[in-house]
């Protein structure tokens, strides 16, 4: 029989939906055609295969070649159907065993040589093969990466004539080993490395035990990136679904998270000139932007004021839905992006405030500050002052505070009464979950309520402010609410005290 059908996988955002290479060989004029919407780069695979095959010294059919990629709707890219399709020609000519195929997916772009070229996506590839009972062959370099899919049977090749050799059973390639990530909690950054700041670090702990979002408000030179940078010391370290799920979207760009950080929260910090695609992904073949390689870690916003108005408001669907949805006329695709948004700013176009140094007037600041649109800072949990130091705080050696390991064991400790209670963060709970697990009384209702219609805030800002108070609760180990962590919770609204004071000036 001259058909072979050979597994392969699609690349869609972080999913790989089967694809069923079909190589038929029938007399004719000689001739090699794909079809199955492939794209330029497939396309092209006709003579890198035939090359390959003839380089490395197998028979290529001087036949008709009709190679079908099923589904015939979903578009192919990339050159990751060059081995699938080789192999396929080898069965259908009868070099290789059809039976030997059955139980294998092949992924892998060919060199001339016969060489074999690493692929993008091997993570979400090999965990769809896994999940389909399918041994994964792939270039040798994807391999190792591929391997630390639990229990998946992952084989590196690097070359053709290895792949031919291993299905005739001339020699078997030698499955690929996991090198389980570590849990690595020695970093090279502390909390003790910043000097004072005592109120910015007790927030930073809160933000870290609710998942809360934060920004610090502050003249330059005070700690704010200092204090943005040690917020993943902090944080505990992915589980293996969380850092799968990371690496998955790292590998579909082509970047690697090394084995010392496999289980390491993500920090992302781009550029102020970043545009709205680069910031949520996009283009017109959808690929993940700086919200979605944060997924599970930290994105941090430096000269927030600096950045487009319109690539800040990009974020507010992301920042409630944990995902963002990439929509085009050809495809749509979801990338996820549960991130922890930490931002930091200066209060005025000169960089100060309420000092000798300050140059800029309240409708200078006004203006300054009105690039943030209101709906993007309802979003933003905590919003606190970071102060300069006070003279001689260099010299005295001022008091460091804890070490990040310290802290990091009453977020722990705060983040395992919050799964306990309610199973998820206290920044992900609903507002009916917040009457169960949030409750206050009528009057630290009336208060609470008071202060926002001071504060000109929303109902958002309130269950949000609720929130927070939940988290400052399970930090002091209490089961209820009480007005001190309404109280605290408020005092974390710097933004907004500063937006009304100017407009009162």
């Amino acid at each position: 029989m001259s058909l072979a059908i050979v597994y392969s996988r699609a690349r869609v955002a972080i999913d790989a939906p089967l694809v069923q290479v079909e190589v038929h060989i029938s007399n004719g004029l000689p001739a090699f055609s794909i079809v199955g919407l492939p794209e330029t780069t497939v396309k092209e695979a006709r003579d890198r295969v035939r090359s390959a095959i003839i380089n490395s010294e197998f028979e290529f059919p001087d036949k008709r070649i009709t190679v079908n990629l099923a589904p015939a709707d979903l578009p192919k890219e990339g050159g990751r159907f060059d081995l699938p399709i080789a192999v396929g020609i080898l069965a259908a000519s009868q070099q290789i065993p059809l039976e030997a195929i059955a139980d294998y997916e092949f992924a892998g772009e060919l060199a001339l040589s016969g060489e074999l070229r690493a692929i993008l996506g091997e993570i979400p590839l090999t965990m769809a093969c896994h999940q389909a009972k399918r041994k994964t062959i792939l270039p040798s370099s994807n391999a190792q990466t591929a391997a630390r899919i639990q229990q998946a049977q992952v084989f590196g090749a690097n070359n053709l004539i290895a792949v031919k050799q291993h299905l005739t059973a001339e020699q078997v390639l030698q499955q690929a080993q996991c090198q389980q990530g570590q849990h690595n909690t020695e970093h090279l950054l502390d909390m003790q490395d910043v000097i004072g700041q005592p109120h910015a670090k007790k927030a930073l702990e809160v933000a870290a035990a609710g998942g809360h979002h934060m920004l610090m408000l502050g003249p330059p030179g005070t700690g704010k990136t200092m204090l943005a940078e040690r917020l993943a010391t902090i944080l505990p370290p992915l589980d293996e679904q969380q850092a799968i799920t990371t690496a998955a979207i790292y590998s579909i760009t082509g970047k690697q998270i090394e084995n010392d950080n496999w289980y390491t929260r993500p920090f992302r910090s781009p550029h102020h000139t970043c545009s709205a695609v680069a910031l949520v992904g996009g283009s017109s073949q959808p690929k993940p932007g700086e919200i979605s390689l944060a997924h599970n870690g930290v994105l941090f916003l430096d000269e927030l004021p600096e950045f487009d108005r319109k690539v800040l408001d990009v974020l507010r669907e992301p920042l409630e839905s944990g995902k963002v949805t990439i929509s085009r006329a050809a495809r749509q695709v979801d990338f996820p992006a549960e991130f922890q948004l930490i931002a930091a700013l200066n209060p005025s176009p000169c960089g100060h405030y309420n000092d000798e140094q300050m140059r800029s007037t309240p409708e200078q600041m006004l203006r300054y500050l009105s690039k943030l649109s209101g709906p993007f800072l309802d979003r933003i949990d905590i919003q606190i002052e970071v102060a300069r130091l006070p003279k001689g705080s260099l010299r005295d050696n001022l008091e460091r505070g804890e070490t990040s390991a310290q802290i990091r064991q009453r977020v722990l400790a705060a983040q395992a009464a919050q799964l306990n209670r309610q199973g998820k963060l206290n920044c992900d709970l609903s507002n009916r979950e917040l009457e169960k697990y949030a409750a206050i009384s009528p009057t630290d209702a009336d208060f609470l309520e008071t202060a926002i219609e001071k504060l000109n805030l929303s109902i958002r800002a309130y269950h949000r402010l609720i929130k927070v108070a939940r988290t400052l609760a399970d930090l002091a180990g209490a089961e209820q609410l009480d007005r001190s962590h309404l109280a605290q919770a408020l005092s974390y609204r710097a933004m907004d005290r500063l937006l009304i004071q100017l407009r009162n000036l």
